[in-house]
């Protein structure tokens, strides 16, 4: 079973077998699908899955906040199911999971919260990967 999996049935999310079916299509590292990739996947696991259940089931996913969206520059939201901060491709819109050393949250003086609680950080890194780079 997958940490999403698992995630979610520790939060008892009730586990239809178009959800699990998403879940699953999710599961895994460096994960940073497309409602259509999605749904493309999901159809070859169960082929009589619905385009509104999966759009339906990453919405409530990232209401849950198990999974978040990724914007990419106007192109295609992605969905991932792990927490970490991403390396962008202002070229292509690649994606790739990266793991700085420090904390984002702490980085933030008091002074620059204005009595805020902040309960999380949301960074993403932009530039050019190696072949757009070289064009």
């Amino acid at each position: 079973m997958s940490d999403l999996l698992e995630r979610l049935r520790g939060r008892g999310w009730r586990m239809t077998a178009q959800r699990r079916v998403v879940a699953e299509v999710l599961d895994g590292e460096h994960v940073h699908l497309t409602a259509d990739e999605v749904l493309a996947r999901a159809t070859v696991r169960l082929p009589e899955i619905s385009r509104a259940t999966v759009y339906n089931t990453l919405g409530e996913l990232v209401s849950l906040g198990e999974v978040i969206e990724v914007a990419t520059d106007g192109r295609a939201k992605r969905y991932d199911p792990n927490a970490h901060q991403h390396l962008v491709c202002s070229g292509c819109g690649a994606v790739r999971d990266v793991h700085p050393n420090g904390d984002p949250l702490s980085d933030l003086p008091a002074s620059e919260r204005f009595g805020f609680t902040v309960s999380g950080v949301e960074v993403t890194y932009r530039g050019l990967c190696p072949d757009c780079g070289r064009a």
